[in-house]
């Protein structure tokens, strides 16, 4: 990615940040379906928590897409691959589960607020894949100046 330095930078602290984030909501998550969840999960109808187990797997397929793609970022950033081997299928952004509206509003609280983190992490790494892949946008001095050199 040709970004100046102090667009590198910025880039940087970004997926270091996301990256943060990302390990930090898996863990959450981690500790929720393995402990803080248990007593909301009892209450609910059977059916009710195989759509819990599925959403699960959900949330933890968002996350660990996230997390590969955040790592074959900081891989690029730091010399360690091309940026074009990041055009490779299987290193760019998947797209990801879909979670039903008529589904989340059955979840328990803990387990909604976990979709919805899950998925705002999700989205904000899919707008930095768009924008990795989008041509700069022109600089509207640079257009009128190239405007004006082709009238002179």
């Amino acid at each position: 990615m040709d970004v100046p330095a102090n667009g590198a930078m910025v880039h940087r602290r970004l997926i270091d940040s996301m990256y943060v984030e990302a390990m930090v909501l898996a863990d959450e998550a981690r500790a929720y379906f393995d402990q803080g969840g248990l007593a909301e999960r009892a209450m609910l109808h059977p059916m009710a928590r195989v759509v819990l187990s599925c959403e699960s797997l959900k949330i933890t397929t968002r996350l660990m897409h996230v997390i590969a793609w955040l790592l074959t970022q900081k891989a690029i950033d730091a010399g360690e691959m091309s940026a074009e081997l990041a055009d490779d299928p299987l290193r760019v952004l998947p797209a990801g589960p879909e979670t039903e509206d008529d589904a989340l509003a059955t979840m328990p609280a803990g387990t909604q607020t976990l979709i919805r983190a899950s998925i705002d992490l999700y989205r904000r790494a899919e707008r930095m894949e768009r924008s990795r892949s989008a041509p700069p946008a022109a600089s509207p001095a640079r257009a009128m100046f190239e405007r004006l050199a082709t009238r002179l």
